[in-house]
C-alpha cells in the first residue's frame, strides 16, 4: 500500500499533471475573460445597433408549442463573437511571437504513405515535396515559389 501511495504521489506531483492543472486553471480564467469581452462589450455593441442586448424574448408558437428562436439567436451570436475574439487573440499572439501555435495533427504522405505533420512541406521519410494542408505564415513563400516553378 505504501508503494502505491508513493507512485500516486509521484504521478500527481509530476510535471505533466502539474502542467495540466496549471493549463486548466489558466484556460478557465482566460475563457472567463474572453466571455466577458464578448458578453459585456461586443454584445453591448449589438445592443447599441439593434436596440436590445439580446433576442431572448423573440419566439413564435406552433400547435401550442413555443419556439424560442430568439434565445438560440442570442447564443449563436455569443458563440460567433467568442470565436471571433479568440481567433483575433490567437492571430495577434502569433504575430507577436507569443506562444506555440504550430499546426497539430498528421496526415499520410501521398508518395510513401507514412504519416507526416499537417504543415509538413517535405516528407521526412521519402523526402518528397508535399503540399501542406495548413500553411504557416513563415512557410507561405515556399509554397508560392513551388507553384510558380510548377506553372512556369
Amino acid at each position: 500500500m505504501k508503494g502505491l501511495w508513493k507512485e500516486f504521489k509521484a504521478f500527481a506531483m509530476g510535471g505533466n499533471m502539474m502542467d495540466l492543472a496549471l493549463g486548466f486553471i489558466i484556460g478557465a480564467a482566460f475563457a472567463a475573460l474572453v466571455e466577458s469581452l464578448a458578453g459585456n462589450i461586443l454584445m453591448q455593441l449589438v445592443a447599441a445597433i439593434f436596440g436590445k442586448p439580446d433576442f431572448s424574448n423573440l419566439s413564435f408558437s406552433v400547435n401550442g408549442a413555443e419556439l424560442k428562436y430568439g434565445a438560440f439567436l442570442t447564443e449563436l451570436l455569443n458563440f460567433l463573437l467568442l470565436g471571433l475574439v479568440l481567433f483575433a487573440l490567437v492571430k495577434a499572439m502569433k504575430k507577436l511571437g507569443l506562444g506555440n501555435f504550430r499546426a497539430q495533427g498528421s496526415r499520410e504522405c501521398p508518395f510513401c504513405k507514412e504519416f507526416v505533420p499537417v504543415d509538413a512541406l517535405k516528407c521526412k521519410f521519402c523526402t518528397a515535396d508535399i503540399d501542406p494542408e495548413q500553411v504557416e505564415d513563415e512557410d507561405e513563400h515556399i509554397v508560392v515559389s513551388r507553384t510558380k516553378h510548377a506553372d512556369g
